[in-house]
């Protein structure tokens, strides 16, 4: 769906809402005023202030974990506003205009958009309904630099953007459509907006279009449901989201070391030989994937069932890769072939999406033009009903004889799939569907992961939606193989983490156009191990020998160094997981007071201590911003001032890493897989010290 534009669409023309009876006591925190819209319902919170209408939804889905309980307020009402407080909030509500104004310790955070005309008080309503939704809109300063929104290619700061919360198979990082959207936005202000749906929400962030002056949301559902955080900075505002709509568990150890992959190794023994050579060369790996036509028979897919013609004994061939201490990744997706006999027998129980038209099973069509001679085109499918509670089951639990052989941890691709005419079991409809059907795939994924796999539970999802954080990890699909691709790859990574995901991988060295670039691949994978997880990805081979020498020396070298790094990275996923903070931290995230920062969408923090300024040209040139202090670079313990950019050239082998003066990077010794470190044991510590 194109962008809005309120001038050709009438949003000028929505009516203000009005309060039409003075709100009644409240009743367990909770205050309802009657409206033209119907009942408006306010209660405040810790986090601020939580506003809805039409109710509660009767399909949630459970994006929300828990809300903590509504404080007591008191309620006031004079001829221009009706004012709700408790011992820390307040909100002020225009009953003319439905107009609100948020404050936390006497402080406004958050209000409506003051957006006026000529001819009018307010140019756009501050909340109305539509024939197909609501329309919200709140005020921006020009001090306002607003980040989230899921995972977005684009500058981090969303200030200028329309963004659209709707879940794409985008086919690259070169536009606004992702795999992965969340409703939630947060500026360096000090407040934040969650629009709790399952619907497609936009969103027009100071979008010109709409007003450069306010940021808009526009909900295609018949409940409005906003959580309006107030807090002082982002990691609080990340805090409480996250609080509200879940944490992600600590992943497994193994699932921290590389992860080697490629579309696709093609039989049994071209798997075997890429694994003993990973041996025989020495480069550090825990897990091997077989991806989606590496152990399926692509005109049957999906269900369940190895190829025979290359795979008739798969556990034998699974423990011949735990015999070189191997962990096994297997790809899936939601949706079955017409070609294969179990799609009768799920339509026949009615476990697929229908047709809302017909009634009858929802046929998917592939489009073939994305299609190349080794992504072969695709049969014709049904997608799994998981709002069926049956179907869901049967999904979690048919998981089972795949971790029974062997393996370890599942890819869950595609997910984007559902389109507006199909009906689901439960009644919903596509569109309100599309999106939190990632959320109930993942879900379903995960559990069979916690429920059968021996070594932990682990998933690599590619499309997700609010909550889906809680079913660790994700990965950014398909960029492509070019300095664009892998700068763009890093934001969406950072934007992710911006919204509440906090662990993420990409596709290192590019999914598709692959020029064979040693440069390139070798910049990729340098960033890439300072992210959560690490996997080698693409179109084509992407083992570090295939470009050529000088490559395969700094790659392996850098994920040595990744494997050293291990009992740090632990120590920052673990906090990811207690706190909601992204691994990879942007700038606007990790430096709250320094301003000049938030500019550089290409440097991160990993964790609390280490900066990390990636190679993202071609020309060996960083140019990165140290904050304010005292820091060294790691590991050479070079001093570098603080609070200015530095222009950096940096060899083949070299990567911008710095620590401020005093930190202390726990290090592992050497090893080649995971499973040889007792606990990921310290072998030492490095200071940041002269």
């Amino acid at each position: 769906m194109s962008a809005f534009n309120p001038v050709h669409s009438g949003w000028l023309s929505l009516p203000l809402l009005q309060a039409t009876t003075a709100p009644a006591h409240s009743r367990h925190g909770k205050v309802e005023l009657e409206t033209t819209a119907g009942p408006l319902v306010v209660s405040l919170h810790s986090f601020g202030v939580r506003l809805r209408f039409g109710g509660e939804r009767p399909r949630d889905y459970g994006l929300v974990t828990q809300v903590d309980k509504a404080d007591v307020v008191s309620v006031k009402k004079d001829a221009n506003k009706i004012v709700i407080e408790s011992a820390t909030h307040s909100v002020a509500i225009d009953p003319q205009s439905l107009a609100i104004e948020v404050a936390r310790g006497g402080d406004v955070k958050l209000r409506s958009a003051r957006d006026g005309h000529f001819v009018r008080e307010y140019r756009l309503a501050p909340i109305s309904r539509t024939d197909k939704g609501w329309v919200a809109h709140f005020d921006l300063t020009s001090e306002d630099h607003v980040y989230g929104l899921g995972e977005k290619w684009s500058k981090l700061d969303k200030r200028g953007q329309y963004i659209h919360s709707y879940n794409h198979d985008a086919l690259g990082v070169n536009a606004e459509a992702s795999y992965k959207n969340a409703p939630f936005a947060w500026s360096t202000r000090g407040w934040g907006v969650f629009t709790n749906t399952p619907a497609p929400v936009q969103h027009g962030v100071g979008f010109s279009p709409w007003s450069q002056r306010a940021y808009g949301v526009y909900v295609e559902d018949d409940y409005l449901d906003l959580f309006l955080f107030t807090e002082d900075t982002g990691a609080a505002i990340l805090r409480d989201y996250t609080a509200l709509t879940g944490r992600a568990p600590t992943p497994p150890d193994w699932a921290l070391g590389l992860i080697m992959s490629k579309a696709y190794y093609q039989d049994e023994e071209e798997l075997l030989s890429v694994a003993a050579e990973i041996r025989r060369r020495g480069l550090p790996c825990d897990t091997i994937t077989l991806d989606g036509r590496a152990w399926l028979d692509v005109q049957t897919r999906f269900s369940f069932e190895w190829d025979k013609s290359r795979y008739p004994d798969p556990a034998s061939t699974l423990k011949k890769l735990k015999d070189m201490n191997f962990k096994v990744c297997v790809w899936e997706f939601p949706l079955i072939s017409t070609q294969n006999p179990l799609f009768g027998e799920l339509a026949d129980k009615g476990w697929l999406l229908k047709d809302a038209p017909t009634g009858q099973t929802h046929i998917y069509q592939w489009d073939p033009e994305p299609f190349s001679d080794v992504l072969t085109p695709l049969p014709d499918s049904g997608i799994l009903d998981f709002t069926h509670p049956d179907a869901y089951a049967f999904w979690r639990d048919s998981h089972k004889n795949l971790f029974d052989v062997g393996v370890d941890m599942i890819k869950a691709d595609f997910g984007e799939q559902v389109t507006d005419e199909v009906v689901a079991h439960n009644g919903e409809s596509g569109r309100a569907l599309h999106n939190v059907y990632s959320y109930l795939y993942n879900k379903c994924v995960y559990e069979a992961s916690e429920q059968y796999a021996e070594n932990g539970p682990f998933l690599f999802s590619r499309s997700s939606w609010t909550g889906c954080q809680r079913f660790p990890s994700q990965w950014g699909g398909d960029p492509q193989a070019d300095w664009e691709g892998l700068a763009a790859s890093l934001r969406g990574g950072l934007s992710w983490g911006l919204s509440g995901g906090p662990f993420y991988a990409t596709d290192i060295g590019g999914f598709y156009g692959d020029q064979r670039d040693p440069k390139l691949y070798v910049r990729w994978l340098q960033m890439a191990i300072f992210s959560a997880h690490v996997r080698m990805h693409g179109i084509g081979p992407r083992e570090p020998w295939s470009y050529g020498p000088a490559a395969e020396q700094a790659a392996i070298e850098a994920v040595r160094l990744r494997y050293q790094l291990l009992p740090y990275v632990k120590r920052v996923v673990e906090a990811a997981s207690q706190t909601g903070l992204p691994v990879q931290r942007a700038m606007a995230l990790a430096c709250p007071k320094e301003p000049e920062a938030w500019h550089f969408d290409q440097q991160f923090f990993f964790g609390d201590d280490l900066l990390v300024a990636p190679c993202v040209r071609d020309d060996d040139t960083v140019r990165v911003y140290i904050p304010e202090g005292r820091w060294r670079r790691f590991p050479d313990n070079q001093p570098i001032d603080g609070g200015k950019i530095h222009n950096l050239r940096l060899d083949l082998n070299q990567i911008a890493v710095f620590a401020r003066e005093g930190a202390e990077i726990p290090l592992a010794s050497p090893t080649e897989y995971i499973d040889k470190i007792d606990e990921l044991a310290i072998e030492r510590v490095w200071r940041a010290e002269g």
